[in-house]
């Protein structure tokens, strides 16, 4: 035994261990550290940023939709202002016909108009509408766009 004693002691004494440095354990880790604390802001940063600029593109969005939609409200109102004067016109003018042929052609003249009037008012609110719903993703397009082109520079 005591071979075996003799040869676990020189083995022992050959084989050094690395010895544990505790500052510099500490050095790494406070590094560590403050690479993670740097980090998180900046993501912090960026997201804040982000949120931002979100915001501001919906605020203006619901803006733009108020006024577009006041816009098309007034559209609307003053389209079927002028359908039911020109009801009443026809209306009135009805009451004076005196012959059958009087009225037939009375009527045909009125639904000439009326469809005429009809097909410029759905012109208008088709292209005011086209021009709201522009309007309105306009904010949020342009939000996106800047959001996907600073991703891809990141």
């Amino acid at each position: 035994m005591s071979k075996t004693a003799t040869k676990t002691s020189e083995t022992a004494e050959a084989i050094e261990f690395p010895a544990f440095d505790p500052s510099k354990a500490t050095d790494q880790l406070r590094s560590f550290a403050e690479k993670g604390v740097e980090q998180s802001k900046e993501a912090y940063d960026k997201l804040k940023t982000g949120a931002e600029e979100a915001q501001k593109a919906i605020e203006s969005t619901f803006e733009t939709a108020k006024s577009v939609g006041s816009e098309l409200s007034l559209k609307t109102i003053a389209a079927l202002r002028a359908n039911a004067e020109a009801n009443f016109s026809h209306l009135e003018a009805l009451v004076g016909v005196k012959s059958l042929s009087e009225l037939v052609e009375l009527q045909t003249a009125f639904l000439r108009k009326r469809v005429e009037m009809t097909v410029e008012q759905t012109k208008e609110l088709q292209s005011l509408t086209t021009k709201a719903a522009t309007d309105v993703s306009k904010p949020v397009k342009d939000a996106f766009e800047k959001a996907f082109k600073d991703l891809k520079v990141a």
